[in-house]
């Protein structure tokens, strides 16, 4: 009985992590920081497949240390199976240090010396693995040493053998075959007899061969591109990708005329290049999720053309690929201008469709409060030093509650909750933030005016919190700037790779009617703030929670969506804002605080309770309105259903 075809591509090879130079414009040598992104040839492919809704797969090996983790968790977050990553216990992940010179030069160093990628051998390549695939993703660079080459013939055999298709990406690096030095990790091309000699023993199995002109210019062993695009055809039957840049693509499914133009040409799109590194891998992604899908080959080239166009215009490789959501948005409706980086739309589709995770619920305990625990520890005459104590006690009442539970949340502050936030961080916990100086209005930042500063010290699941004492009605003066400073806090989150929660709540004595929060909202999307999550008070009517959504559906669908905050009301009060908005499908949970620690904050911070009692009764809090959210979401599914 023939394997399950379960994946759609297997992409084998090269894994690392790539390092890429901020500072856009210098040498490598003057770079002063970089930003981390996981990287190579099959790698990259693997990410981008699945991102375009293929069922990717990656077969690689990674250092047993902190930067193959970090290729691991990354290819999980991306949906990629990493099944059979393999982790190498003796080898190191290899690192690849880029930079952005120019538009025509992208100086690279590959840290590759014996690295775990190269020690794939044939015992990683199962038979069962490869044929549960409907295509396999071989890299030319993985030929040029004995033992991977091994493994890359082994993978081949069995999906002949079992009807895989076989996918070659000529992938051409001659440093990574020893013609030049470590310093011309760039270089495209250098003609070799022997690489073309040993690549074209691979030619005859493939199924598709894929390459730019210089790199089939090795595999054919011809700088002509038409005569090398021929001999490759002398040896095998696949269909032949060329890429051409800007000019876009050129395939032939057959014999291989006298002129380039005169194959299945997909043309290019016009952008501005920002960074060509990783094109090639977009490109490669975008081909194979029309051809695996049996598009016409015009629509394979529209796919694949769109992607690199994606790839040049930003930073990164992998974090460059566009999702199925941000092609077909593209495809269907281009940008309004050739810098795509640059276009508020796509790259707001870029991010929300690329999140570090889904969050379907939040429950969450809130103790980022400051102010409010500091004038509560001076009337009891403790230090302030004591409220990092209590914190500590909540962060054990909560995970006391939840134990692991998807969902399961904190808002804390790094002034008094640090030791919380450095014990939650690096787990599965939704974890808040706070940036605003407490009660502040017009708002004010923590840790000084620009918040680009703060929260790039902050780790990127630190969800960035912002309360503003804001209604739409406000004073203009006061209005406008409350609405600078959030949208230079958004495009410091942007820029950092934060996501962010705007809270909002109308000030004391202010007007409130069902159409007020939907108001707000709508100002702020207008002005082209794009918040991850809102964080608002609980509307008391369906006609505010309907008006609410629809603001949110029309204006950013991608939207995570709404949590509850408590505003110290009592239990049962939050219970009555519970219950209604827990049959709001924009409503993701809760984020609330001092209903739920308040009165026993002060208790222990004046020494009438002890550690024991506060955090039993905490926790008991907690519990209460977890399983009230629980039944009421369970009843509003059973009345829709």
């Amino acid at each position: 009985m023939p394997n399950p075809r379960t994946l759609d591509v297997i992409a084998i090879g090269r894994s690392s992590v790539d390092l890429y130079g901020e500072q856009v414009g210098g040498r490598l040598e003057d770079m002063q920081s970089f930003a981390k992104y996981v990287g190579g040839c099959p790698t990259n492919i693997a990410v981008g497949t699945a991102r375009l809704g293929l069922r990717s797969a990656l077969l690689t090996r990674v250092g047993d240390e902190h930067m193959g983790r970090f290729i691991r968790e990354q290819l999980t977050r991306e949906g990629v199976d990493t099944s059979h990553v393999v982790t190498d216990p003796e080898r190191l992940t290899a690192l690849v240090i880029l930079g952005i010179r120019d538009r025509k030069t992208f100086p690279l160093i590959f840290y590759r010396e014996n690295c775990a990628d190269m020690a794939i051998c044939e015992d990683d390549v199962p038979e069962s693995f490869i044929a549960s695939a409907r295509a396999v993703v071989v890299s030319g660079t993985h030929f040029s040493t004995a033992t991977t080459d091994a493994a890359m013939r082994k993978a081949i055999r069995i999906a002949r053998a079992a009807g895989t298709r076989v996918v070659l990406d000529i992938d051409y690096r001659p440093v990574l075959w020893r013609l030049t030095g470590h310093g011309l990790g760039e270089e495209r091309f250098i003609a070799d007899g022997g690489v073309t000699a040993h690549l074209q023993t691979i030619l005859p199995d493939c199924d598709l061969i894929v390459g730019t002109e210089e790199e089939f210019h090795i595999a054919g062993g011809s700088t002509d591109t038409v005569a090398a695009l021929r001999a490759v055809r002398g040896l095998s039957n696949a269909t032949l990708v060329c890429k051409r840049g800007p000019m876009g693509c050129v395939v032939f499914p057959g014999e291989v005329p006298d002129s380039l133009d005169l194959g299945v040409r997909g043309p290019g799109f016009p952008v501005e290049v920002f960074n060509v590194l990783g094109a090639g891998d977009a490109f490669m992604s975008g081909f194979l999720r029309g051809w695996l899908r049996d598009r016409p080959l015009e629509e394979c080239c529209a796919y694949a053309n769109a992607c690199g166009a994606f790839a040049v215009s930003r930073h990164g490789c992998a974090p460059a690929i566009p999702t199925w959501t941000e092609l077909s948005f593209f495809l269907d409706n281009g940008s309004a201008t050739p810098r795509l980086r640059h276009d508020a739309r796509l790259s707001h589709i870029h991010w929300a469709t690329t999140r570090r995770r889904a969050w379907p619920e939040v429950l969450a305990f809130a103790i980022d409060h400051r102010l409010q625990l500091e004038v509560m520890a001076g009337r009891c005459g403790a230090p302030p030093e004591r409220i990092a104590g209590f914190k500590r006690l909540a962060l054990a009442a909560a995970r006391s509650v939840t134990q692991g539970r998807d969902g399961f949340g904190m808002l804390l502050d790094g002034i008094h909750g640090q030791d919380a936030l450095d014990r939650l961080s690096g787990g599965n916990a939704w974890i808040g933030r706070p940036i605003e100086q407490p009660g502040s209005r017009p708002l004010r930042f923590e840790g000084g005016p620009d918040p680009a500063v703060t929260i790039r010290e902050w780790p990127a699941e630190h969800v960035v919190k912002c309360l503003v004492f804001h209604h739409p009605d406000d004073e203009a003066g006061l209005r406008e700037e409350q609405e600078r400073q959030v949208q230079a806090l958004f495009a410091a989150c942007r820029a950092t790779g934060h996501e962010l929660l705007l809270e909002l709540i109308p000030p004391k004595g202010s007007p409130v009617d069902d159409g007020t929060l939907a108001r707000a909202l709508a100002r702020f999307y207008a002005l082209g703030v794009f918040p991850d999550w809102w964080k608002l008070p609980a509307p008391a009517s369906q006609a505010a929670w309907d008006a609410v959504s629809g603001v949110i559906a029309a204006e950013d669908p991608l939207c995570h969506g709404v949590l509850i905050l408590g505003l110290d009301a009592p239990e049962e009060e939050i219970k009555a804002g519970l219950a209604l908005a827990a049959r709001q499908p924009v409503c993701k949970g809760f984020a609330i605080g001092r209903t739920l620690f308040g009165a026993v904050a002060e208790a222990w911070l004046d020494g009438r309770v002890g550690d024991d009692e506060a955090e039993r009764t905490m926790a008991d809090a907690y519990a209460r309105l977890i399983g009230f959210w629980d039944e009421q979401r369970a009843a509003g599914k059973r009345a829709a259903a």
